[in-house]
């Protein structure tokens, strides 16, 4: 894919990653095949530089960082793949992965949960529900003398 023809991968609204950032490398998928098993490099491995890339900020680079470090081997995040038989079609699978899985670590985290206390009613409800139980499990027990 030429660079003339796709400026870059766009991830959302504010962010494009340049095609010079990202990197390919291509080899045989696993699995069973026919006749092109052997020589068709079908599997896509898009390989993209976290830690140097210059289109990032810093509060966007952090939290790349953060989100995806199990993912992250020397600050480069690698996606492969290989369900797709042809190499452009595993080529675009792998685009899409990345721009999604950047997007989801840039999205902002949601607000923490506001502790509250149950309603006076809740309580009491709770309570008899209790009793209740209570009562229902002490008949059942034998005739205590």
């Amino acid at each position: 894919m030429p660079a003339a023809h796709r400026p870059g991968l766009r991830v959302g609204a504010g962010l494009t990653i340049p095609e010079s950032e990202l990197s390919w490398r291509f080899s045989r998928s696993s699995g069973p095949g026919g006749q092109g098993v052997n020589t068709a490099d079908s599997r896509a491995e898009l390989v993209w530089d976290v830690a140097g890339s210059a289109v990032l900020t810093p509060l966007q680079r952090e939290r790349i960082l953060e989100c995806l470090s199990g993912r992250l081997v020397d600050g480069s995040l690698t996606i492969a793949a290989s369900e797709h038989r042809a190499q452009l079609r595993n080529r675009e699978a792998a685009r899409a992965r990345l721009a999604e899985m950047v997007a989801e670590a840039l999205r902002p985290p949601a607000p923490s949960r506001r502790p509250t206390k149950p309603s006076r009613g809740a309580e009491q409800r709770r309570l008899e529900a209790k009793k209740r139980r209570t009562d229902v499990k002490r008949l059942r027990r034998p005739p205590h003398d």
